[in-house]
């Protein structure tokens, strides 16, 4: 089985070496990794053409991140499309493996597992333990989502339901898993295990004022698609993540 891993990036250099890495060293045979730069100024560009398992390289002005990953998914030519941040690493050699295995099964259209949040210069500290669990309906309503970066979806389900919404600039991520999981109820698989390690600072959560904006979007998106929500799904999606601070993994 084919698998495409699409990594966006705009002046990455400190840390996307770690993350190309983390997919040149998978064990999973079949894998086209999609690079796709917005223009970059630092030195993303010449490590990027250091990797030689890189299939695709797009370098140019974008509208964002999102546009940037529907990009790439309008790219890949693999049977499962998963996406990889140019600061984030997968968290052992065999997840692509793991993932692969997964979708032999021809009625699993989704697949997701768990992240742990490290610092960002000390990325062997773990900040956060993302668990996560099976989707059942009516857990978007309470502000929960699966780990974007361990997501994994068949090609074919991007095609039918379409990619990231742009009209949501910080909380695309939440709208696709929760169309795809909560509205389409697209067949998925929790494997209960660390998929990927993500360095803080990200987009969603590098200021209290995208935190608001990220918030408000997601109360946004599920009144867009019917779900039953009032203003305390603020207080259940921020109390839904304090223990992700509390637990550590087993082997942390």
């Amino acid at each position: 089985m084919k698998l495409s891993v699409i990594t966006v990036a705009r002046n990455a250099a400190a840390t996307i070496s770690d993350t190309l890495r983390s997919v040149a060293e998978q064990s999973h045979p079949h894998v086209e990794h999609i690079v796709i730069d917005g223009a970059s100024t630092d030195d993303t560009l010449q490590i990027v053409r250091g990797f030689s398992h890189i299939a695709q390289l797009v370098s140019e002005s974008d509208s964002g991140l999102y546009h940037a990953m529907n990009k790439g998914i309008r790219m890949a030519t693999g049977e499962v499309i998963g996406i990889l941040n140019a600061d984030d690493v997968y968290a052992h050699a065999d997840v692509l493996t793991s993932i692969a295995n997964t979708f032999e099964d021809p009625d699993i259209d989704v697949s997701y597992g768990d992240l742990v949040y490290v610092e960002r210069d000390h990325p062997d500290r773990v900040v956060r333990y993302w668990q996560s669990k099976p989707f059942s309906p009516g857990l978007f309503r309470r502000g929960w989502l699966p780990a974007h970066p361990t997501f994994f979806v068949r090609h074919s389900v991007y095609e039918k339901y379409g990619g990231f919404d742009l009209s949501y600039r910080i909380q695309s991520d939440f709208e696709l898993t929760m169309r795809l999981l909560e509205i389409h109820r697209v067949p998925s698989r929790y494997l209960p295990e660390i998929l990927v390690r993500m360095r803080m600072g990200g987009a969603t959560n590098n200021s209290i004022a995208n935190m608001i904006k990220g918030n408000m979007e997601s109360y946004r998106a599920c009144r867009r698609h019917g779900l039953a929500v009032t203003p305390w799904f603020f207080v259940s999606k921020f109390a839904s993540r304090l223990p992700q601070f509390l637990r550590r993994p087993a082997a942390d």
